[in-house]
């Protein structure tokens, strides 16, 4: 687990299940911008969605609660967590394209 001064972490999330097409990056992007994270969300070649986010440890660790439930279409198996140093590079939350 890594924290910076002030209780800024980083979230590196990969989201396992039915994730794609159901509206999960959406769905995690207003999440996260209801708790005031920064950072981005994006669907991944293999069938994953992975979460990078930034804020307060505790705000991150809501963002993590809701990632492991989805919306009502998504049916998460694993959510595979990794907390890193923040990097500052984000002032907003946004959805990026499938990489």
């Amino acid at each position: 687990m890594s924290r910076a001064p002030g209780g800024i972490a980083r979230l590196n999330a990969v989201v396992r299940g039915r994730v794609q097409g159901v509206g999960y990056r959406w769905f995690v992007q207003d999440q996260a911008r209801v708790l005031g994270l920064s950072g981005r969300v994006g669907n991944l070649r293999d069938g994953t969605v992975e979460v990078d986010a930034e804020g307060p440890r505790s705000d991150l660790e809501a963002l993590l609660e809701r990632l492991r439930e989805g919306p009502s279409g998504a049916d998460v198996s694993d959510v595979e967590v990794a907390w890193w140093e923040p990097s500052g590079a984000w002032t907003n939350f946004e959805i990026r394209a499938t990489r």
